[in-house]
């Protein structure tokens, strides 16, 4: 036995390295919920989740208050069990994003628990299917930069060799929004990858409106075009254009990720492993997604999702969107455009402690 006998929970507020602005917000500052949970053969494991301005303070307390207790004294070898132990203290509150939030935090640190007893990477332990994938560029492409930016920004990481970048939509007009795309297509030639996030802003009738006006520029995917919750529109959408429907950065379960893929309504699965509770529902989605033949580039989360997609056959991209350079040592090793898994045991994710005792806030 592997028995848990301290659940210690953090909070830092990390700033973002650049102003980020989509369609619905700005991002305010990341807060990073850090839990430590330690067990009596003398193993530390470090795991986290995120808010990106509102909310870590209600997840800090639903941690404390709730979740802590639950863990302590049981079997840390047991994730699937633990999981299970703790949606059930939380079934009044789940599914939803703060719950997910919370079990996110502990179940990561439980699999770098797994991963440090194993002596195995992450990316080795879930799966080991991929010992690299393409990075393509989110920093670069926010709503508030002038086309010339853009242009600027999205040139600069293919000079670097990435892969792809990603263009905030959703300007007050289509045409806008056509026209700072058109500038990047030309710049970057047909062979570099282009995505576009509108980030939930449009309605059913505009975003295929919007869709027609982007399909000349051949673009890997069409991202978050309506909220999340209406299924039905993203699958009128997906049927109207030759663009990929991309989804699940703002889905909080494996329940709501398999009506989008037996309706057929994702064409690219965007699961982030903090927001659908942890590792452990993360890589059932990942599963499912390859059963439907949909491919996986999970949003945000760089530093993790770098080890998560490599684990799994359906990995397809890992983003690019520095993270936790504020609290961390350790960085993403970038080669030809493509991200190498970490290879050390654990998450692969070298903590700072004084500088996440600088940035605490609870």
């Amino acid at each position: 036995m592997s028995k848990i006998v301290g659940v210690d929970v953090r909070m830092v507020h990390i700033e973002p390295e650049v102003l980020r602005t989509d369609a619905v917000q700005t991002f305010v500052r990341q807060e990073t919920v850090l839990v430590t949970v330690s067990t009596d053969d003398g193993l530390t494991g470090v795991g986290y989740s995120y808010t990106i301005g509102t909310g870590g303070s209600s997840v800090v307390a639903l941690l404390r208050d709730h979740l802590a207790e639950v863990v302590v004294g049981q079997d840390a070898r047991n994730v699937e069990a633990l999981w299970t132990r703790m949606l059930y203290a939380t079934r009044a509150t789940a599914f939803g994003v703060l719950t997910s939030l919370a079990l996110a935090a502990v179940d990561t640190a439980l699999w770098d628990l797994r991963c440090l007893r194993a002596g195995e990477p992450l990316w080795r332990l879930a799966g080991g299917a991929h010992e690299r994938l393409p990075v393509y560029d989110t920093e670069g492409g926010w709503l508030h930069l002038s086309g010339a930016e853009l242009v600027e920004n999205v040139t600069a990481a293919q000079r670097k060799g990435l892969r792809g970048a990603k263009l905030k939509v959703g300007k007050p007009s289509g045409a806008e929004d056509a026209a700072r795309l058109a500038a990047v297509r030309e710049a970057v030639g047909p062979g570099f990858e282009l995505m576009v996030d509108a980030n939930q802003s449009l309605t059913g009738a505009e975003a295929i409106r919007r869709a027609r006006l982007f399909e000349p520029y051949d673009l890997a995917w069409f991202e978050e075009p309506l909220p999340a919750e209406d299924v039905d529109g993203h699958l009128r959408l997906a049927r109207s254009t030759t663009i990929p429907v991309a989804v699940g950065e703002s889905m909080y379960s494996a329940g709501h990720f398999a009506a989008y893929l037996s309706a057929g309504a994702a064409g690219i699965v965007q699961a982030d492993v903090a927001r659908v509770g942890g590792i452990t529902p993360w890589l059932k989605i990942a599963h499912a997604a390859e059963a439907f033949n949909v491919k996986v580039a999970p949003h945000f989360l760089m530093e993790l999702h770098a080890s998560l997609a490599c684990a799994v056959p359906a990995g397809m991209y890992v983003e690019h969107i520095p993270q936790l350079g504020a609290i961390t040592r350790s960085e993403l090793r970038i080669e030809d455009g493509c991200v190498v898994p970490p290879e050390a045991p654990g998450l692969g994710i070298e903590w700072d402690e004084d500088a996440i005792e600088d940035l605490r806030v609870a």
